[in-house]
């Protein structure tokens, strides 16, 4: 975990510049099931992709 005080406005000034999906991107890779989730995905390979991006509301670009 880095060392920056998480009550400093100017650790989080890269912030004011995301969009929805790079927050929501940074709940979701911190989100335990979602790890858990991806774990087993990536034993699985493909099958199983369907289901998984389903669950989490995920889109691939293709």
């Amino acid at each position: 975990m880095s060392g920056a005080d998480w009550r400093s406005e100017s650790a989080y000034q890269d912030l004011r510049k995301a969009e929805a999906a790079d927050i929501a991107w940074e709940w979701l890779r911190r989100d335990r099931e979602y790890q858990k989730d991806f774990k087993a995905l990536s034993r699985k390979g493909r099958y199983g992709a369907d289901h998984f991006r389903r669950k989490w509301g995920l889109t691939f670009r293709s």
